[in-house]
């Protein structure tokens, strides 16, 4: 048997709900709860749901500029891949 488990699943809608529940998020390696949250969004997310949960997160009060358990802030990771361009410049825009 060869191919995906899992059909592909083209412009899925996340809600608002969804979306905000990664913000209870917990840290397993004790990094910052926002830099893990912020680590999250960024792996699971496309750009404009991204950029939805920064609304949040800002809103929320949470820091842009968490650490990791290296030292590194999400904006340092993000910009060593050169295809997360739109996460960057969403970071960028919220003050990271």
């Amino acid at each position: 048997m060869s191919g995906p488990s899992q059909p592909k699943v083209e412009d899925e809608q996340w809600s608002d709900e969804r979306i905000k529940g990664f913000l209870s998020l917990k840290p397993l390696d004790g990094s910052s709860h926002d830099y893990h949250v912020l680590l999250q969004a960024y792996q699971h997310m496309t750009p404009a749901f991204f950029g939805r949960f920064l609304d949040m997160f800002v809103a929320k009060g949470c820091d842009l500029n968490a650490k990791s358990v290296d030292g590194n802030t999400i904006l340092e990771l993000v910009s060593e891949h050169r295809r997360s361009v739109a996460y960057l410049e969403a970071l960028k825009a919220k003050g990271a």
